[in-house]
């Protein structure tokens, strides 16, 4: 009797660790885990936005309140303060853009792997296409994400040299240059706005559409 119950505990663990090999359980949890990042990454975004727009408010603000020969120091500071935020918020949506990246990555491998698990070779050669296509076309994505995200910087780095060109063209009461980088400035935001926000597309239909698909 013992010897049925040790045999049959053996037979039960192997079933179990076969089972463990090929469960699709890892691929779920990293499904979720790109699915969360997609969330936070947008989120990210949208907050980059707010900053910058408020940080091109106050810039106004400041540029009109020194046409009006109010300059002080306390309103230069608050500006860089509120053009700081702006840095710090692209900083961690390019954290979040790594983050965003590495799951992905992680996704797609584990698809391949559970892929090459099956035994039917029609399956695996017509999944292992698809997913080399939705991957390449995502990285496609990422690399345009990780573009944006650089306009985003060099956006704010212009933004602080207006800043400090504003207090110059104040003494010289001369604000005709200043005026064309302010509307370059703006004339940016919406358009890198445009291309973060094609990444959280393209993000949630990989993983509300093609990675269902090649998941069931």
């Amino acid at each position: 009797m013992i010897k049925k119950i040790t045999l049959l505990t053996i037979v039960s663990l192997l079933f179990v660790s076969c089972w463990k090999d090929k469960s699709p359980e890892d691929l779920i949890r990293l499904k979720q885990k790109f699915k969360s990042t997609v969330s936070s990454f947008e989120k990210k975004k949208e907050t980059a936005n707010k900053n910058v727009n408020k940080g091109l408010e106050t810039l106004n603000a400041l540029k009109s309140a020194l046409e009006d020969t109010k300059n002080e120091d306390k309103e230069f500071a608050k500006v860089y303060g509120d053009w700081e935020k702006v840095n710090k918020r692209v900083e961690n949506l390019n954290k979040e853009y790594e983050d965003l990246k590495e799951h992905a990555s992680n996704l797609f491998t584990a698809m391949e792997t559970q892929t090459n698990s099956l035994s039917d070779e029609t399956s695996k050669k017509t999944l292992n296409n698809a997913i080399k296509k939705a991957r390449t076309k995502y990285n496609g994505t990422l690399a345009n994400t990780s573009k944006a995200i650089d306009k985003l910087r060099l956006l704010h780095g212009d933004a602080v040299e207006v800043v400090k060109a504003l207090e110059v063209a104040a003494a010289l009461n001369s604000f005709d240059n200043i005026n064309d980088q302010m509307k370059s400035i703006e004339g940016r935001v919406d358009g890198i706005m445009e291309e973060l926000n094609l990444a959280v597309v393209e993000s949630k239909k990989l993983y509300e559409k093609k990675i269902t698909e090649l998941g069931e």
